[in-house]
């Protein structure tokens, strides 16, 4: 599949493939290592949700959320 026949796909499609894509790529992640400024990153968004100054939103929600909007 090329790159313009994947931006012709309507959105659910394009969302399938990419959570196809994702659970592949987690499924190999041993062993690579991680950066120390990501593992900063996560912490402080991670510290951030815990203090109540940002929130955790569910990919549903997300997901749908995006599939609402209008283009």
């Amino acid at each position: 599949m090329t790159i313009s026949e994947i931006k012709n796909l309507p959105l659910n499609e394009k969302l399938q493939i990419m959570e196809a894509l994702w659970e592949d790529l987690r499924s190999r992640t041993e062993g690579i290592p991680v950066p120390d400024w990501h593992k900063s990153l996560l912490d402080s968004r991670r510290k951030a949700v815990e203090e109540g100054r940002e929130a955790i939103h569910d990919w549903d929600q997300v997901k749908n959320a995006l599939g609402s909007k209008p283009r």
